[in-house]
């Protein structure tokens, strides 16, 4: 039998709410899967499935908060039946060596309030417990009237002071843990602006490229070369990341942020890039993101867009070991071949962990992203 516990999601993640179950006992999963929901301080998370496998019994009730690492549920193994799977159970709690502690007594599925998923969704943007809702809906299904209806005035709030909780708990012991070291370098965009202008010419206004999908790329195709900066900090040896994932700092309409994954950005294509951008940051802030989306990632890139400053100098996010910043783009005098010019400029800035790598290590890494910029064409 495999116990499935409540995954990690983030560094500024230590306990969720299971909202709700997407499987039953006895129901078939595979890898990827979503089987649960669950509340965080930022958001209703999709918590998928990492392996194959039949779901044997769910340990945890709709509405229970949970640390991470406690089991939720359990799977049987490959060959092994419902009855056998008892058996072990039994002979562990007479040994008695217990397989799992379930939080709280699973209610039987069929007496589970039943809730639409407008009125989930709304509920876990509040804070809402919907499970002790009364619903008013067919058969006693929740309604979003019913939620948004609940007497639950201080929820927003609430939410609010959560995810800054969370946020500074993350960014305080990035600052107690990590030795920063801390460099910019301003980048020439002309070459890539005036690409990305042919570029997107013949195309309809949705389909075109941001310049902020191109950043991602020389940042990826960049980690291949310096791949110190792509991984984790884990029982003092950095660990290489499996791939180039970059994590996306996206801020939300209600305040805050969250940094979901961007997966094998170094191997696509910058339309399939743009396509994926677009629609994590649309789940992001319609509080929709999935569990596979908020780990992974081994650099994070936050970008201040065109409302932003010139520079920001951004704090690492734990446990990876740097972090890339992008300002706006401004027009500065410039001298090429000698010769005074105005050309789009952006300031790339480097946050690392002296751990991990050190300045002239770093530097090379921005001189890097500065040549790939350059030549467009081969991102």
């Amino acid at each position: 039998m495999i116990e499935f516990p409540l995954p990690s999601l983030g560094a500024d993640m230590d306990e969720g709410r299971l909202l709700e179950w997407k499987v039953q006992p006895g129901e078939k999963v595979h890898r990827g899967q979503v089987i649960a929901v669950v509340d965080t301080a930022k958001a209703a998370v999709d918590v998928e499935c990492w392996q194959e496998g039949e779901v044997f019994e769910l340990l945890v009730e709709p509405g229970v908060k949970v640390p991470v690492g406690t089991p939720i549920a359990t799977l049987l193994e490959a060959g092994e039946t419902p009855a056998t799977a008892q058996h072990r159970v039994k002979a562990a709690v007479a040994a008695p060596e217990p397989l799992a502690s379930p939080v709280a007594p699973v209610m039987p599925l069929g007496s589970r309030p039943r809730i639409s998923p407008a009125a989930r969704k709304r509920a876990a943007e509040l804070g809402i417990d919907a499970e002790r809702l009364h619903g008013t809906g067919p058969h006693g299904v929740v309604t979003l009237d019913d939620v948004e209806g609940a007497g639950w005035p201080a929820a927003p709030v609430d939410r609010n002071a959560a995810m800054r909780q969370a946020i500074a708990a993350a960014m305080s012991r990035s600052k107690r843990e990590i030795p920063h070291y801390y460099l910019a370098e301003a980048l020439d965009l002309g070459p890539m602006l005036s690409w990305l202008q042919t570029y997107n010419a013949p195309l309809a206004p949705e389909a075109r490229l941001l310049p902020a999908v191109l950043l991602f790329k020389a940042v990826a195709l960049a980690l291949r070369e310096y791949p110190q900066l792509n991984g984790y900090w884990h029982d003092g040896s950095f660990q290489p990341a499996s791939g180039v994932h970059l994590g996306v700092a996206v801020s939300l309409r209600q305040g805050g942020l969250v940094a979901p994954a961007l997966h094998d950005v170094a191997d696509k294509p910058v339309q399939a890039l743009m396509d994926e951008f677009t629609d994590l940051v649309q789940r992001a802030r319609s509080g929709s993101l999935r569990s596979s989306e908020l780990s992974g990632a081994g650099l994070t890139v936050t970008l201040l867009g065109d409302q932003g400053t010139d520079s920001v100098f951004g704090v690492i996010y734990p446990p990876q070991v740097a972090l890339v910043g992008f300002g706006r783009i401004v027009e500065r005098p410039w001298v090429e071949n000698g010769a005074l010019c105005v050309r789009p400029v952006v300031n790339a800035t480097l946050a690392a962990d002296h751990r991990a790598s050190d300045g002239h290590y770093g530097g090379r890494f921005l001189g890097e992203i500065r040549r790939l910029l350059l030549l467009p064409d081969q991102l």
